[in-house]
């Protein structure tokens, strides 16, 4: 079993004070870089610490585009969902409308996950884009308005895997992430505690090119909401260390840069013709690098337990380790309860869409020592994180 949670924590922050690149050297946020999250001034942290990340539990459970193995995902029945379960932390994925305003959706292709096919006027709308080097075709966040995608309902995204969820299918519209940030602050008051968020720019280059840069309005509504500082109850992450980059001159709040498989280049690098791969960026002078503008990483997990052919687990790498010897936290993704996403060892039956033995799968990735994770099932990871939280013995050892 890995080291307590407190006595962890204590580690890595020092690891980052010797670093020279962690939250001691962030650059100064807005007046508001001292805020609590609630965005009215009103006090309300966590209890003890300093209030920031260091703070949440650990390991901490992240509900990955809310709770998405129950509700359709990005939506505020799906976050509602999540906050109700347990979960620590939140996330939101960003992507930009025709007149600039962001809204939560895991990819700005929209076809998947609203119902804008049964919506004659937009027929028209259907086109084929590339998007980060892939030909894509569908409808797209960036050819409409708030006002007009306001006017289409969210659903499933994989209803072969979720079929159940398909029943809460037109109940929830596209959220604009200010009202995510509205909803977090009245839950907080109501709940007497901060509420985490993880949010993720998504394609951001590209959107940049379009004339719709993410990073500044993210940021100010960052800073009008009072999560722009340095101990904000908010992680900003993207798959572009620029993206990170440009927001740590922006704002103060922890970042995390996200990493997917070891033979891809980040989309930022393929553009500035960077040779360097995920690979690369594991290495410790490549996390050496990253320390420089980010508090954490978040690596898919196959980057720390390598899958064979055959889909079962490998022998862990060095990645933890090396990462923490670097001050920087690991929120690997994305953790599921179903046959079809789980390793081989774990799964049970024939039928991909039925559970698993999830709960041991979780806790063989929380025995790595990483700091959180990302699962569409938070009550799943809460159950399993509990053997690994302080003061708790291991269950079932």
């Amino acid at each position: 079993m890995t080291q307590g949670g407190a006595a962890r924590r204590t580690v890595l922050g020092a690891a980052v004070l010797a670093a020279g690149t962690g939250i001691t050297g962030l650059a100064a946020g807005s007046a508001s870089a001292a805020g609590d999250g609630y965005g009215d001034g009103h006090g309300g942290g966590d209890g003890g610490g300093d209030g920031g990340f260091r703070d949440l539990p650990y390991p901490t459970v992240i509900g990955h585009r809310g709770a998405s193995g129950y509700r359709p995902e990005h939506t505020l029945g799906s976050y509602q969902l999540a906050l109700d379960l347990g979960a620590d932390v939140i996330e939101q994925d960003l992507v930009p409308t025709r007149d600039g305003q962001l809204v939560c959706r895991h990819e700005n292709e929209i076809g998947g996950t609203t119902d804008v096919a049964d919506h004659p006027e937009f027929a028209s709308r259907r086109t084929t884009k590339t998007v980060d080097g892939v030909s894509v075709t569908g409808w797209f966040t960036e050819d409409f308005t708030l006002a007009e995608l306001r006017t289409l309902r969210a659903k499933e995204r994989i209803p072969a895997v979720r079929q159940r969820n398909t029943l809460y299918d037109g109940q929830w519209a596209v959220p604009t992430f200010e009202e995510v940030l509205r909803w977090a602050d009245r839950e907080g008051r109501r709940r007497g505690r901060r509420v985490w968020l993880h949010v993720e720019t998504k394609h951001p280059t590209y959107f940049r090119g379009l004339g719709l840069g993410l990073e500044e309005p993210l940021a100010k509504l960052l800073r009008r909401y009072g999560r722009d500082g340095r101990n904000a109850a908010v992680f900003l992450q993207s798959f572009e260390p620029s993206s990170i980059q440009r927001l740590s001159r922006l704002v103060s709040a922890p970042r995390v840069v996200l990493l997917s498989a070891a033979g891809t280049r980040p989309w930022d690098f393929e553009v500035a013709k960077d040779p360097r791969t995920v690979a690369d960026l594991v290495k410790p002078e490549g996390l050496k690098w990253i320390a420089g503008f980010a508090q954490g990483i978040g690596p898919t997990m196959d980057l720390i337990l390598p899958r064979d052919a055959a889909g079962g687990l490998g022998a862990p790498t060095t990645l933890v380790k090396d990462a923490h010897a670097r001050g920087l936290l690991l929120h690997p993704y994305t953790a599921r309860n179903e046959n079809s996403f789980l390793p081989a060892e774990y799964r049970k039956g024939t039928d991909p869409t039925a559970y698993g033995n999830a709960l041991a799968a979780f806790r063989t990735y929380f025995e790595q020592g990483i700091d959180g994770i990302f699962t569409d099932n938070p009550d799943t990871g809460l159950l399993a994180a509990e053997a690994f939280r302080p003061g708790r013995r291991p269950v079932n050892r």
